[in-house]
């Protein structure tokens, strides 16, 4: 059997990580600023995360949601706590794109409405339901393709207001920041009026912080720095560190019902040990704060670039741009010539998901380094 081509592969295969670096067989270090996807947020093979995994495997790796599960419960608690909203529902699945497609479902269910706004360039997962509300024709099949899904120009809050005037829509879902496309950030004056114009409709409000949640940006959701208060919120990628896991967090002025909902892996023990281990090394280490420290530093230092003409982002979810350069050549020389691993998105823009623990040490190598494939 022959297995499906994925991605265009680099002829490169890591066989071990530790902290920000990834190592192939013959121990060749790659400083790794992608987190393959963003997934890793507290550094590969971390100690505390590996004793977690292993310990659970050791006496349960799953059973099904009929039956309690106290680890669930806790993984709310803190959860709620860390993130600032104790007061929301917890609802487990496996994935990005299934914690999106829930929102959207559990949006529709409530206010017994068909369609969905999103928004230009966006990107919400691969799933029926989420890829039709993702802003890319290529890899929506046919039946994918839906009526109920309107897209609007990211801030164009004109646009957003007509659009939901009309009181047909269950919900908007917005990323915290648009990764795949590039690093797009809504303004906070969008978010603002968006939250308002969806309470006056009776329309949810749905953040998908996939991407930017975690504390990437330097606030645990990436939101957060609006100031606003979505209905739901999706969670996944550095929520268990590369165990496939994810959340839809529900505000309690929604009223989901039993059986709306549902799921047969989600929730598991072994994900719920990775998920509770995550939350005790973002606590004790203070990688959020790191993030947001780090990731101005970073900014800062490629600003300084002349070559170097648009950065955007915060926190570590950074994209950057290069006169004269695509953006797959220069990832390519970087990866080739000084070992470091980035991700892109389009024809020019560089990507850098680096985890939440990258040093100010680690920063300066990636600077030097860019600036030598520059030079």
């Amino acid at each position: 059997m022959k297995l499906f081509d994925v991605y265009s592969l680099f002829d490169i295969e890591p066989v071990s990580g530790k902290g920000s670096y990834v190592f192939t067989a013959d121990n060749t270090e790659y400083l790794d600023l992608y987190g393959g996807h963003a997934v890793i947020s507290i550094g590969h093979s971390h100690p505390h995360y590996v004793k977690a995994i292993s310990d659970q495997v050791g006496k349960l790796a799953f059973y099904s949601n009929s039956v309690k599960n106290s680890l669930q419960e806790e993984l709310a608690k803190r959860l709620g706590k860390l993130s600032g909203y104790e007061d929301y529902n917890l609802f487990l699945c496996n994935s990005g794109a299934e914690a999106n497609e829930n929102a959207m479902k559990l949006a529709s269910f409530v206010t017994d409405r068909k369609k969905i706004l999103a928004f230009g360039k966006a990107f919400h997962g691969r799933t029926s339901g989420a890829v039709a509300a993702t802003d890319n024709p290529k890899i929506q099949a046919p039946f994918n393709k839906t009526a109920n899904i309107t897209f609007v120009p990211l801030n164009d809050i004109d646009a957003a207001k007509n659009a939901l005037a009309t009181k047909e829509y269950a919900a908007v879902i917005i990323e915290g920041i648009q990764g795949v496309s590039g690093i797009h950030e809504p303004t906070d004056q969008f978010l603002k009026e968006l939250e308002k114009q969806c309470k006056a409709t009776g329309t949810l409000l749905i953040l998908d912080e996939i991407q930017s949640g975690y504390g990437r940006t330097g606030k645990f959701f990436a939101h957060q720095y609006s100031g606003i208060k979505p209905d739901i919120i999706t969670s996944a990628k550095g929520i268990a560190n590369g165990f496939p896991f994810a959340a839809v967090l529900i505000s309690p002025e929604i009223e989901a019902k039993k059986g709306m909902l549902g799921t047969t892996f989600g929730g598991n023990h072994l994900g719920c040990a990775a998920a509770l281990s995550v939350i005790d090394v973002i606590e004790n280490e203070n990688l959020v704060e790191n993030a947001k420290e780090t990731g101005e530093y970073l900014i800062s230092e490629l600003k300084k670039i002349l070559e170097v003409e648009d950065v955007r982002g915060k926190g570590l979810m950074i994209g950057f741009e290069v006169k004269g350069w695509n953006g797959s050549d220069l990832r390519k020389k970087l990866l080739f010539d000084h070992y470091i691993f980035t991700g892109g998105a389009g024809e020019r823009t560089v990507r850098l998901l680096p985890a939440l623990t990258l040093s100010k040490s680690q920063a300066d190598y990636f600077i030097d380094s860019l600036k030598k494939v520059l030079a």
